[in-house]
C-alpha cells in the first residue's frame, strides 16, 4: 500500500511532513506493520472464548465499581 502526498504550491516542507503523517496514521499501516513484527500463534477456539469471558467480566466489574463511586 503506497501513500502518496505532493506538495502544494507555497507549502512548507514542515506542512507537507505532517500531511503525510496524518494519511500514514489514518490509513491503519502502522498498526499492521506493528501486528506483522511477530508472528502469533492462531488460538483455538476454547481458548479465545475464555479469554473474551474474562475480559466481559472484568469490564463489568470495572463498571459495577464506577457505578458506585469507588474510584
Amino acid at each position: 500500500m503506497t501513500i502518496e502526498v505532493y506538495k502544494k504550491p507555497k507549502e512548507s516542507t514542515a506542512s507537507l511532513v505532517k500531511r503525510f503523517n496524518q494519511r500514514v496514521l489514518g490509513s491503519g499501516l502502522i498498526i499492521e506493520v506493528k501486528k506483522r513484527m511477530f508472528y502469533q500463534k492462531k488460538e483455538n477456539k476454547r481458548a479465545k472464548r475464555e479469554k473474551a469471558l474474562y475480559r466481559e467480566k472484568k469490564r463489568r466489574e470495572y463498571e459495577e465499581k464506577k457505578r458506585k463511586n469507588l474510584f
